[in-house]
């Protein structure tokens, strides 16, 4: 499996980032509202969170009536998924969107990948955007950073070790080179979700 400091970083924090489980089901139900109608978010059955973590996007979108897929890479993350009392019907899977995962081609009407590019390097972030179209029939969502940063997201990208500087000096050509078609919407002051057409 790639990235095994990463990932060993997130069986670390798992308790810890628990608990910020609620207040980032509030925020991700709020985003859903900000965009339902502009995206026609009710004419789809079933979603694919990549990276789902504790499953607090996983659980706003079980709440307004999907058919919930999480998948994560780091055992300790799905633990505390599975623990929540929100996350009851939600089929939580350990795979790792960097290989090959374990559904058809197709299989998901959308699929939402959730602050996990920013942390990957290019060739990463291209291998999970090739596997997330392989198994998405209508959108692929990367919710992740804008242009706008503040000091925290400096520190927690330093912690990480991840690669927002390069994801996001040009993320829409960087997703054109994957997608047939790319729109951006800020969904947040410093977040915007990346909708793709596979």
């Amino acid at each position: 499996m790639q990235n095994k400091p990463k990932f060993n970083l997130f069986n670390t924090i798992a308790p810890a980032y628990a608990w910020y489980y609620e207040y980032q089901n509030k925020h991700y139900k709020s985003v859903i509202d900000s965009v339902w109608e502009r995206l026609r978010l009710f004419s789809y059955d079933n979603i694919l969170d990549v990276g789902c973590g504790t499953g607090a996007l996983a659980a706003a979108f079980s709440e307004r009536g999907y058919q919930v897929t999480g998948i994560d890479p780091a055992l300790k993350m799905l633990a505390q998924a599975q623990k929540k009392p929100k996350n009851q019907g939600i089929d939580f899977v350990q795979a790792n969107a960097l290989e090959r995962l374990p559904f058809e081609d197709k299989h998901f009407d959308l699929s939402i990948a959730s602050y996990v590019a920013h942390g990957l390097s290019k060739p990463e972030r291209q291998r999970m955007y090739a596997e997330m179209s392989r198994v998405t029939r209508s959108k692929v969502i990367i919710f992740d950073y804008n242009q706008t940063r503040s000091w925290t997201t400096s520190f927690v990208e330093w912690l990480e070790h991840g690669d927002y500087h390069n994801f996001i000096k040009d993320p829409k050509s960087e997703l054109e080179n994957s997608f047939s078609s790319v729109a951006i919407m800020d969904v947040y002051v410093r977040a915007a979700w990346y909708v793709c057409e596979p």
